[in-house]
């Protein structure tokens, strides 16, 4: 496994300097935030230069916002960035399911566990997947407490009703506990992966300090069970980047020794 980090966690005047900046803590992997601001073809030198991979490309929109013209935006823009997949040398695309509340797709709604809600995913993923497909990129979803794809029971639905092998998840331990769950901690995790460990592509690392929408704290600062989480990734023979996100630059250097230290004890 390699650490990676979440781009715009370093911020320098320019992309050569903030790379430098990513180097210089021992980070080699990215997941890449896309636009038509910058320069594809420049952005690609700049990372070959230095031997920086991204592994993935961020597309997230809200794929159940009650604004269908809202979705059709989010559509159109995960085209964009699957059209950057391949110059950008990576073939994955992270999204977060979404939420029924017209103001953030980050925060819970009683109407996500609805069939309206079910439907509009299935539909949207269709969409996205159709897009997807004709780049040969894969689309990584991350169960999150807040989306309608809260748990890897749900996610694992989804997998199976799609029957793509171009839909696979992103594996973030901090963000599958609902309310009460957090005592539960390996039965959680073991779960999980039990259902998704297959599919995972993209593993992140942040950490909470309760159940529910709390997972925004640095890795190695909370209460997630980091022996644990990582043994679970060994053990289903995930070999990819574990991105951290959710911290500050300054928490850097302790977050890629706490990670490394774990990576290095399997």
């Amino acid at each position: 496994m390699h650490i990676g980090l979440m781009e715009g966690t370093i911020r320098r005047d320019s992309l050569g300097e903030t790379l430098d900046a990513t180097v210089k803590q021992g980070i080699h992997h990215l997941q890449y935030h896309v636009s038509p601001a910058i320069s594809v073809a420049e952005v690609r030198k700049e990372m070959d230069e230095r031997q920086v991979q991204i592994v993935a490309l961020s597309g997230t929109y809200n794929m159940i916002d009650p604004d269908i013209q809202k979705r059709e935006a989010g559509l159109r823009k995960l085209r964009y960035v699957a059209e950057q997949c391949e110059p950008l040398g990576t073939s994955v695309i992270t999204l977060c399911t979404g939420s029924r509340d017209p103001h953030s797709m980050w925060r819970a709604h009683p109407d996500n566990n609805s069939e309206s809600a079910w439907k509009d995913l299935i539909y949207s993923m269709k969409k996205a997947l159709e897009v997807t497909e004709k780049f040969n990129v894969t689309l990584a979803i991350e169960p999150e407490v807040s989306n309608v794809i809260d748990s890897a029971q749900k996610a694992r639905r989804l997998l199976d009703e799609m029957k793509s092998p171009y839909l696979k998840v992103v594996m973030d331990g901090a963000n599958i506990f609902h309310k009460g769950e957090l005592p539960k901690m390996p039965d959680i995790l073991n779960e999980a992966f039990g259902l998704l460990g297959e599919d995972i592509v993209l593993a992140h690392a942040k950490d909470l300090d309760r159940d529910g929408e709390a997972g925004h704290l640095a890795a190695g600062t909370g209460l997630l069970d980091y022996d644990h989480y990582i043994g679970l990734l060994d053990a289903v023979g995930y070999d990819g980047a574990v991105v951290l996100h959710g911290l500050s630059e300054e928490q850097v250097p302790f977050c890629v020794n706490f990670l490394q230290e774990k990576i290095d004890a399997l």
